[in-house]
């Protein structure tokens, strides 16, 4: 082993009050943190806890009116309905530490060559409106900021989450040096796609094979098309047969298969890669905290051996 991952958490991201039936897995974070501690996939010295991000920072990619908004609490009830959370000082507190721990994620990774945040993946978040529990668009946030620092001159987001990032599309479209590629469910949410860069669209039922197929065959020509300097990575796990919110069949190997292959692509063409662990919606906790493990498992076998 050469290095511990290096990986970012910051104890807020689990710190929220919800109603009881609320479908968002929030205690998600804490259990995959305690897990990944007591089974070795990562190490307390390799953590990095993000700072809450900079309201500027927010300003350059969102409408600064919805921003300061979203901060006071003072959106109107439906657009706070559309992005699905109840409004909650918590929930400002949670927000900005999580879109700045994917910021710190990727400049991890481009020292590194890869890191992981345990949490992140707001891919529905637009310039001006939130949605399906995306508030900020962290992705597009830390794309730009990567860019902005000098990091990177191109960067490529690979969005695995079963739902199409339909806010990533979208604000991807204002900056030439971002592209988006989005490998999800053709029927489910949002209703209304929008047009990423690259679109892979799948359906109902899709299981391990033909997914991975497409992983292994999408990723080396996107590489070989943009030449990116970063990637980062969606790697939600409501790809799964059992998620309250997929509709695809793919296992818990499957899962495995496909983190193993992007990181593996990623690290055999040299390019640093932040992955984030997205969408995943179980009631059963240990399964989920089982699903999202495997990214862990994943970059222990390939990233930190060769």
């Amino acid at each position: 082993m050469s290095t511990a991952i290096p990986f970012v958490y910051h104890a807020s991201y689990s710190q929220l009050a919800l109603p009881r039936t609320h479908r968002f897995p929030t205690t998600k974070y804490q259990l995959l943190y305690q897990h990944a501690i007591a089974h070795q996939l990562l190490f307390e010295p390799s953590r990095h806890i993000p700072s809450a991000i900079n309201i500027e920072a927010l300003h350059d990619v969102h409408c600064p009116e919805y921003v300061n908004q979203f901060i006071s609490g003072t959106l109107d009830h439906k657009a706070q309905r559309r992005i699905g959370f109840p409004w909650s000082k918590q929930l400002v507190n949670r927000t900005l530490h999580a879109v700045n721990g994917t910021v710190l994620c990727t400049q991890l990774a481009l020292a590194q060559g890869f890191a992981v945040h345990l949490t992140g993946g707001y891919h529905h978040a637009h310039y001006d409106f939130g949605s399906g529990f995306c508030i900020f668009n962290d992705l597009i946030i830390a794309a730009k900021t990567a860019i902005n620092s000098g990091g990177a001159d191109k960067v490529l987001i690979f969005d695995c989450d079963v739902h199409q990032g339909d806010g990533t599309a979208t604000l991807a479209q204002q900056y030439p040096d971002i592209v988006s590629c989005s490998i999800h469910c053709a029927q489910n949410f949002p209703s209304r796609k929008q047009h990423s860069d690259h679109d892979i669209d799948l359906n109902k039922g899709c299981s391990d094979p033909e997914y991975l197929e497409h992983i292994q065959q999408i990723l080396p020509y996107l590489i070989r098309l943009h030449q990116p300097d970063l990637i980062i990575y969606d790697a939600g796990v409501d790809i799964h047969q059992d998620d309250d919110l997929g509709y695809f069949n793919i296992s818990n190997q499957g899962i495995l298969a496909r983190d193993t292959q992007v990181i593996s692509i990623a690290k055999s063409h040299n390019i640093p890669l932040a992955a984030v662990i997205g969408g995943g919606y179980s009631r059963n906790e240990a399964e989920l905290t089982h699903r999202h493990s495997q990214l862990l498992i994943a970059a222990n076998k390939v990233w930190l051996y060769k």
